[in-house]
């Protein structure tokens, strides 16, 4: 039998397996092999072990990956647990390292499933204690900024994540050189705020940088380089090249159902995307199905409340509207604003368009009162697609 020792060896070469493979976009076999991980270590360390949190945020990760943010979740903040009674006992480095990470990703998983009050602090924390314990150069530094960045554009404050990029960049440029893959992810988050506040033709570069650089590293029909191709079209769909942003589209639709399936969180996004320039270009019918279907994914994977799903609400309501449905948009305007109001500021860009898009609609049906109380209510006006 092995002992001990061997154990720990093996549990240690599964968790860099997982990681392995999970670079390599193979994530069923990383979630297999890290939970082997898990198990080996909780076993043989006890469940409380700073290698069980670090084991934890790998699951964490793989989770996302596979749609399952609940449970993507729970291993996040149970890492996040054992790392805090760590640190009560243990100093050094390598836990504060470990700390970092944990409180990085329990912040990312929350913050997908808009749960952003909570997600705030704890970026805040990993960001902090980062600087103090690992330095104003470090990767981990990198990364919680990267996260506070991402949560700053779910949650409309875009200059304040627009500085926390610009330092992740400027670290990362200064440690690893301006041409290192490590930046590709920087880049397509830059390009994502900007596209989030309307700024598409601004955020172009720094989406092509991100594809530039990704795929020069992982060849072009890497699951990641379909992410920075999606981010870039959706770009150029928001300066009305329909057509171009369409073909990538496609593409990308094509990669992520080889890679994940028909029922990932990616598909749901991309055809989202897709059926918005099948809208811009009068396919009404097509844009329909796609954006039912779309929904259809997000429902299942984040539940019927979540502001992602409000977001192809919005979508799809402005499509029926357009096609003289109003009947069929209206109550999906109310789903939409209703979901945005309980998990958005009141001023957040999506709730501005959606109520600008259900005004505008009333306005067309006769309903100019109830346009206006519409608009009192939330205090903005907008539209378009979110």
């Amino acid at each position: 039998m092995a002992d001990n020792g061997d154990d720990i060896d093996r549990a240690v070469a599964l968790h860099s397996e997982a990681v392995a493979a999970l670079e390599d976009g193979r994530v069923e076999a990383a979630r297999s092999l890290a939970q082997q991980a898990l198990d080996l270590f909780e076993r043989e360390s006890g469940p409380n072990h700073p290698d069980v949190a670090n084991v934890l945020n790998c699951l964490a990760t793989i989770h996302t990956q596979e749609a399952d943010y609940r449970q993507a979740e729970s291993c996040a903040r149970r890492a996040v647990a054992v790392m805090r009674d760590v640190r009560t006992q243990a100093g050094g480095a390598d836990i504060d390292r470990l700390y970092v990470q944990s409180l990085t990703g329990l912040g990312n998983a929350l913050r997908t499933l808009g749960q952003y009050a909570e997600a705030a602090p704890l970026l805040a924390d990993a960001a902090a204690i980062a600087e103090t314990a690992l330095g104003d150069t470090d990767e981990d530094l990198v990364a919680a900024l990267n996260a506070s960045g991402m949560l700053c554009k779910y949650d409309g404050r875009f200059d304040e994540g627009a500085a926390f990029y610009a330092r992740a960049i400027r670290i990362a440029e200064d440690v690893n050189g301006p041409d290192h893959v490590s930046l590709a992810s920087l880049w397509h988050n830059v390009g994502g705020l900007e596209h989030a506040r309307g700024e598409y033709a601004k955020g172009e570069p720094a989406a092509r940088r991100s594809v530039e650089l990704r795929e020069r590293a992982l060849g072009p029909d890497h699951p990641t380089v379909a992410a920075d191709v999606a981010a870039l079209a959706a770009l150029i769909d928001g300066q009305g090249r329909h057509d171009e942003a369409g073909e990538m589209y496609r593409r990308v639709l094509d990669i992520f159902e080889r890679t994940y399936g028909p029922d990932h969180y990616e598909v749901a996004i991309t055809l989202n995307n897709l059926a918005g320039v099948h809208h811009a270009q009068g396919d009404a019918d097509e844009a329909e199905k796609l954006y039912r279907r779309a929904l259809a994914l997000k429902e299942a994977l984040l539940g019927p409340d979540h502001p992602d799903v409000a977001m192809t609400l919005n979508n799809l309501a402005l499509l029926l509207a357009d096609a003289g449905r109003a009947d069929a948009a209206e109550p999906l305007y109310e789903r939409a604003l209703r979901t945005f109001a309980a998990t958005l500021d009141p001023g957040h860009p999506k709730i501005r368009a959606c109520v600008g898009n259900y005004a505008a609609m009333l306005r067309e049906r006769g309903r100019g009162a109830a346009a206006r109380t519409l608009e009192r209510k939330y205090s903005h006006r907008g539209g378009a697609n979110v």
